[in-house]
């Protein structure tokens, strides 16, 4: 039986005290980060092979069906406004197309070939990574897509939550977080799309930081999107140049980042 699928440790869950289930479900989740703990050597592998990609023009693309497809877009989405990277550097694709974000298709996942035929949708080349993402390792939709790919020269990692998965044997890098039986019996929603928010989050953020998007602990390239960042923006550069308020802000949207703010500031000064 897979680990994801395996029973919960806890029974009768209809017949809790609301606050018992609360203390519970907060009880299994504090086991994901020490799971992610433990495969922090594997994420590592897998992000020092990204970087030089990127570098070099490939992207960093999500492929997953489900929870698994959604978490890949959320990462993907929010890469643009963080770092003010290109929508085509990260990309997150899911089982069934957009529609499927918010409303399942039926039986999208079990399709092997659909995977490569939506990533030939954005153009391929061999600097490109393809991470699968399935709790359960045994998603058709992922696990075709990672084979094609590999089989086209591109380099393959993937997220899962179950041991000695098929997909995990289909990629170069797997990831295995091992989060254990859900609360609810299979319900890989919880622990596992945690863990592998969580593990997402280390990639994207890691790969933004060696690709230079970040400066000191800044996110100087990051999109002026509303005024919440244009003000936390404008907080970035009196503290790093010293201007007041009202001068910062006006540096700020006149120059459109952080970045070029700061940098014309030094520069005619």
């Amino acid at each position: 039986m897979k680990v994801t699928e395996s029973p919960s440790h806890y029974d009768n869950l209809e017949q809790m005290e609301i606050k018992d289930l609360l203390q519970n479900i907060n009880k299994e989740d504090h086991r994901v980060p020490e799971a992610v703990k433990k495969v922090i050597p594997a994420i590592a592998l897998l992000v020092e092979q990204i970087v030089p990609r990127m570098e070099k023009g490939g992207r960093l693309i999500y492929i997953g069906a489900g929870t698994s497809g959604r978490l890949g877009i959320l990462d993907a989405s929010e890469c643009p406004p963080t770092y003010g990277v290109p929508h085509d550097w990260v990309i997150g694709l899911i089982a069934g197309g957009d529609s499927a974000i918010r409303k399942a298709v039926e039986n999208a996942e079990d399709d092997r070939n659909q995977a490569w035929k939506d990533i030939q949708e954005y153009g391929f080349n061999s600097d490109d990574t393809i991470i699968g993402i399935a709790a359960s390792g045994t998603t058709p939709y992922v696990i075709g897509g990672v084979k094609t790919a590999r089989d086209n020269g591109l380099l393959t990692g993937c997220i899962t939550c179950n041991p000695n998965s098929p997909l995990s044997q289909e990629v170069e890098y797997p990831i295995e977080v091992v989060v254990g039986p859900e609360f609810v019996t299979g319900s890989t929603r919880m622990k596992a799309g945690t863990a592998q928010k969580l593990v997402l989050n280390m990639i994207s953020t890691t790969v933004m930081i060696k690709l230079g998007r970040v400066k000191g602990n800044k996110m100087v390239d990051m999109q002026l999107s509303n005024a919440k960042l244009v003000d936390r923006g404008t907080k970035m550069i009196m503290e790093a140049t010293g201007l007041g308020e009202e001068e910062a802000k006006g540096l700020l949207l006149s120059e459109g980042s952080v970045r070029k703010a700061t940098e014309y500031f030094y520069k005619n000064k």
